[in-house]
């Protein structure tokens, strides 16, 4: 035991190095041990633990321990849960004391007594250093005085590892966000010289984080073409004007002291000499001094908003070519029929009635694909009105009948064994497919030809195709000709009435019925498209 003079010169021994531990560490299980070897020490205690609060499960749990075994701990937890909940609860100090000496003789006959202290920082309490002896005796001012001393700096190790592990934890999941987000970042200085980039960013620009951490923006940030101004010029120009640290969020809304945001887009010359649309978004980040620390450049590939927004407008423009022909065919005859100053034999009314008949029917199919299109869009897929005995062969023949009277150039072949089953679907929706593939079967046959419709069957599935003879679609076209709007690039796009919807409807309706459509195709010697459907 050491004597009274050498206390006070090892109480001042050990604080120091615990000190050192907690400055020079933020190891928490190591300063934990420390203060618990000291504590023993200078209590001459036989068995200390320092047992810290778990916020996720609300309870106590030992995290360091001197002098006892492995397998005690469990049951040492169960009672310092108790003894806490004693403590929260107010009770007489008799009863704390009783079980503290409870505690001190389940871990061993020898212990008798224990002297416990919280660990609190800030008022929030955050664990409990507990000292057993092996002997009875007053505990002193001194005694109560080494533990405080102790107790504060376990205290101030366990807040510094927690912050410690929150600011890690923090960091950790920036980073993942960071490094696993879809769109490319860019980290700049304030000179705008790049700190860090993202692995999207290096997919994007075709630059490793090697080669462009250290460049200027401007080496690597390389506009092939550009909507507007580019980050280089925004700066020139005074973005973003410095905050002013001693305004308030709210005086700096009001003021616009500084912009918040700067976007460019454009076509990005790749390293490798490719082009990328991308949009940029550049974000300014300041220090408590209001100086300009940070621009985080968020990178986004609008190469498909780009196709789908022209796409798009070619759309709006074609479908409204599609509806004012029509109807501009149907006001000149009904304006010439209807003349008071002329009179018709019946052969001429006839005939113009039968182009306003004909042109009608045209708006009719336009208009259903529009408003089809409308609801799978506005209900994210196609409602079926199921009926049980859909007769895929019967609408086929009767579709090629209506198709028969449209053409003069193509001979029509209607193929189906004569045993071919019903099927359950929404026969108004099928006959739409059907309508839609011999449509477009004639339009890319514009010098004629044999159009087959067909099919086959088996125990599981029915298989509908229609083959034509007509211009065929390039390989490079085929992954996209069921997308929405779309329409095959080739001689006869500008020429041939369409707008892009009719193969992605028929993609859609085949897709609610729990089918596949594929096609077959090769240049300048026809396509076959054929779809697939259960029979269940």
């Amino acid at each position: 035991m050491l004597t009274l003079p050498e206390f006070p010169v090892r109480q001042r021994d050990f604080l120091l190095e615990i000190s050192r531990a907690i400055t020079a560490q933020l190891d928490l299980t190591e300063v934990l041990r420390r203060v618990l070897e000291a504590s023993v020490i200078m209590l001459a205690g036989r068995v200390g633990v320092i047992a810290l609060n778990d916020p996720e499960t609300a309870t106590f749990r030992v995290r360091a321990y001197t002098g006892i075994k492995r397998e005690q701990v469990d049951a040492l937890n169960e009672r310092l849960n108790a003894f806490i909940s004693t403590v929260s609860m107010g009770t007489d100090r008799r009863l704390l004391d009783q079980q503290l000496k409870e505690m001190a003789a389940s871990l061993s006959e020898e212990l008798v007594q224990a002297v416990a202290m919280p660990l609190v920082f800030a008022e929030n309490p955050l664990g409990l250093l507990i000292v057993f002896r092996s002997y009875e005796a007053s505990v002193t001012s001194n005694d109560l005085q080494i533990m405080q001393s102790f107790a504060d700096q376990a205290a101030i190790a366990v807040n510094n590892a927690q912050m410690f592990e929150q600011i890690k934890q923090e960091q950790q999941r920036l980073s993942a966000i960071l490094e696993h987000n879809a769109d490319g970042v860019i980290i700049l200085d304030a000179n705008l010289d790049i700190l860090q980039v993202n692995r999207a960013f290096e997919q994007m620009t075709g630059w490793t984080a090697d080669d462009a951490v250290g460049q200027p923006q401007e080496q690597v940030i390389i506009w092939h073409q550009i909507d507007g101004r580019d980050l280089h010029d925004a700066v020139a120009d005074g973005w973003p004007n410095i905050k002013d640290p001693r305004k308030t969020q709210k005086e700096e809304n009001q003021s616009q002291a500084y912009s918040d945001t700067f976007y460019v887009e454009g076509e990005l010359a790749r390293k490798d000499g490719l082009t990328l649309s991308v949009g940029i978004t550049y974000a300014p980040l300041f220090g408590q001094d209001g100086k300009l620390h940070n621009i985080i450049g968020n990178l986004r590939d609008i190469t498909n908003f780009r196709r789908a927004q022209e796409m798009q407008n070619v759309f709006i423009s074609t479908v409204s070519h599609e509806l004012r022909t029509p109807v501009a065919l149907i006001k000149g005859y009904a304006s010439t029929l209807t003349r008071p100053d002329a009179k018709w034999n019946e052969d001429i009314v006839r005939n113009s009635l039968g182009v306003i008949e004909e042109e009608a029917d045209r708006l009719t199919v336009l208009i259903d694909d529009l408003l089809t299109a409308s609801k799978i869009q506005a209900e994210h897929g196609v409602r079926l009105r199921l009926a049980d005995d859909v007769r895929l062969d019967i609408l086929a023949a009767s579709a090629v009948e209506r198709q028969r009277m449209q053409t003069d150039k193509h001979t029509f072949v209607v193929s189906f064994p004569s045993d071919f089953p019903a099927i359950p679907g929404d026969a108004t929706l099928l006959r739409q497919v059907i309508d839609n593939l011999l449509t477009n079967a004639m339009k890319y046959s514009p010098r004629g030809g044999t159009i087959t419709v067909g099919g086959r069957f088996n125990e599981d599935s029915v298989t509908f195709f229609v083959r034509d003879e007509g211009i065929g679609i390039p390989e490079s076209e085929l992954p996209n000709i069921f997308s929405r709007f779309y329409r095959v690039d080739n001689k006869l796009t500008t020429t041939t009435k369409g707008t892009g919807l009719g193969l992605y409807l028929v993609k859609s309706i085949v897709d609610a019925h729990g089918g596949t459509i594929n096609v077959k195709s090769q240049p300048d010697y026809g396509s076959t498209f054929y779809f697939t459907i259960p029979r269940d």
